[in-house]
């Protein structure tokens, strides 16, 4: 149950420092934000594994600078997706 909860804080944290780092405005809630740091982690790991290599698989989380940069790039894609729905 901990595990959860710590994973949630810290797709929160780095949801949060993603959206910091991308310059304009981007209207999501508290819980968008969380879900952009997880799966941010996934992406990156995704990324790392696709870069260096892995025997784990494709499907693996990853430290704090690929969890970012990958919620960078999800990001950027949800960002393309919804003002392209707006429009």
């Amino acid at each position: 149950m901990f595990s959860i909860i710590g994973f949630a804080i810290f797709g929160l944290i780095v949801g949060a420092i993603a959206r910091f780092l991308l310059p304009g405005r981007q209207s999501m809630s508290i819980w968008m934000t969380m879900l952009l740091g997880v799966v941010g982690s996934f992406v990156g790991g995704l990324v790392s594994f696709l870069i260096f290599g892995s025997g784990q698989g494709a499907l693996q989380t990853s430290g704090w600078i690929m969890s970012i940069l990958g919620a960078i790039i999800a990001l950027v894609i949800y960002s393309s997706v919804v003002s392209k729905r707006t429009i």
